[in-house]
């Protein structure tokens, strides 16, 4: 293996522990039962747009409306 491909498969791996840390925030989201689903689609699309600083808004505040037990 060449340099080049090794220092091609080093930038993958980095890429991919990025994109996991990245969506990291919203599968907390997902897989939380703090928040309806609309407040989820809601605070997933915040993360999307605002980063991760909605997360940890969304850790502090949700959620937003209480919930019935029903």
């Amino acid at each position: 293996m060449n340099s080049d491909a090794s220092s091609a498969i080093v930038a993958l791996f980095i890429l991919g522990i990025v994109f996991l840390i990245w969506l990291l925030p919203i599968l907390s989201i997902m897989l939380s039962s703090r928040a309806s689903k609309s407040e989820k689609l809601a605070w997933i699309i915040a993360v999307l747009f605002i980063s991760w600083f909605a997360w940890i808004f969304y850790l502090l505040l949700a959620p937003i409306s209480k919930r019935n037990k029903n």
